[in-house]
C-alpha cells in the first residue's frame, strides 16, 4: 500500500462518499479503531493490505472497480512482527520480505523463510502480506501451508472483540473462511517449537514466479506430525491420514504405499496447470523422498 495504481484508474475517489456516477473509493484509516469501525458500517467493504491479488486481476474484473475499499497500510499496530511468550506473533502487515529479513526467523521458523522465497518476484515478497496470503484463501497459496504446518492461529478483532481461529480450521470451502464481514485478521500468532523435521516443497511450471501445482509443507515436533498440501483440494488442507500414518509407524516402502493415504486426505482437479492424477503422483514422490532417512518407516 498506498494503492498508487488505483489511483491512475479514471474512476478512483480518495476516501469520500460516492457522487454521481459509480467508481472507486478507497478508505483509509490511521488506527485499528477506525478500520473496524469502517468495516462495521461497511460490511461489503473490501479490507487491502498489499494489494497484490486484487491488482493482478483488476483490468478484467470490472464488477471490482465499483466498490468500497479500506486500504490497511497506515495503522502502525499491524506492521509488528514479535517473538514473546515462546512465540512469533506476525502483524496482519508482515510481508513476505519483513520474514525474510527479521532476526531469529532463520533459526526458529525456516520454512517461513523458504515458502517467502518462492512467493513471486521481490516486488511481490516486498507488498505481499502473509495475512492476505490466509485471506485471499487460494488453494495454492504458498504461504498458508507453512502457516499451518506450524500450528498458526488467525487472531480476528471486531468492535465487539477479538476471536483466535486454528488456521487449520479457517477455511470452510473453496475461497470461504471463518471471517466474518466486520473483522479484520490484525494478527497471525505460531508457537515457537523445536523442530526435526522442516520441510517446503513446492512444484509448478517453472522454477521460480510461477503458481503451485503441488504445494506440500512438513513438520516434525514434540506436537506430532504435521502435512499440509496445497492445490489438491478446494482449499490448503492438513493430510490428517498421511499424518497418522506417520505416527503409527506403518512400513512405507515406496511411493505407492503412500497413495491410499492421499487418496483419503486430497481431490485434486484437472485444470488448465495439471491433472489429477499428475498431483497424485508427483504427491506421493515428494512425500516419499524427502520423508526417507528422516523416518524409521520409510525404507
Amino acid at each position: 500500500m498506498p494503492l498508487h495504481r488505483l489511483r491512475r484508474h479514471r474512476r478512483w475517489r480518495p476516501g469520500r462518499a460516492r457522487r454521481g456516477r459509480a467508481g472507486v473509493t478507497v478508505h483509509q484509516p490511521g488506527t485499528l479503531r477506525e478500520a473496524l469501525d469502517l468495516i462495521a458500517g461497511k460490511p461489503e467493504a473490501v479490507p487491502v493490505a498489499g494489494a497484490t491479488d486484487l491488482l493482478v486481476h483488476w483490468p478484467a474484473r470490472v464488477a471490482e472497480h465499483d466498490r468500497d475499499y479500506v486500504d490497511l497500510s497506515r495503522i502502525a499496530e499491524l506492521k509488528a512482527i514479535a517473538f514473546r511468550n515462546g512465540e512469533l506473533m506476525l502483524g496482519a502487515l508482515a510481508t513476505y520480505w519483513d520474514v525474510i529479513h527479521a532476526g531469529r526467523m532463520k533459526e526458529g521458523f525456516p520454512l517461513l523463510v523458504a515458502a517467502a522465497r518462492q512467493v513471486g518476484a521481490v516486488q511481490i515478497q516486498a507488498r505481499g502480506t502473509w495475512a492476505g496470503n490466509i485471506v485471499n484463501a487460494s488453494p495454492a497459496a504458498d504461504g498458508v501451508p507453512v502457516l499451518m504446518a506450524y500450528d498458526a492461529v488467525v487472531v480476528l478483532a471486531s468492535r465487539a472483540g477479538q476471536e483466535e481461529v486454528p488456521l487449520d480450521r479457517f477455511y470452510t470451502g473453496y475461497k470461504q473462511t471463518r471471517r466474518r464481514p466486520d473483522q479484520l485478521v490484525v494478527a497471525i500468532r505460531i508457537p515457537w517449537r523445536a523442530h526435526d523435521v522442516a520441510v517446503f516443497e513446492k512444484v509448478g511450471g517453472r522454477r521460480a514466479q510461477a503458481i503451485a501445482k503441488v504445494g506440500l509443507a512438513i513438520a516434525h515436533s514434540a506436537a506430532g506430525w504435521r502435512v499440509v498440501a496445497a492445490s489438491v483440494a478446494p482449499t490448503v488442507r492438513r493430510c490428517t491420514a498421511i499424518e497418522r500414518l506417520l505416527t503409527d509407524g506403518t512400513p512405507v516402502r515406496g511411493p505407492d504405499d503412500l497413495h491410499p493415504a492421499i487418496e483419503r486426505d486430497v481431490t485434486p482437479i484437472d485444470d488448465l496447470r495439471s491433472t489429477a492424477a499428475y498431483r497424485k503422483t508427483v504427491m506421493a514422490r515428494l512425500l516419499y523422498d524427502d520423508l526417507r532417512g528422516v523416518c524409521p518407516a520409510f525404507s
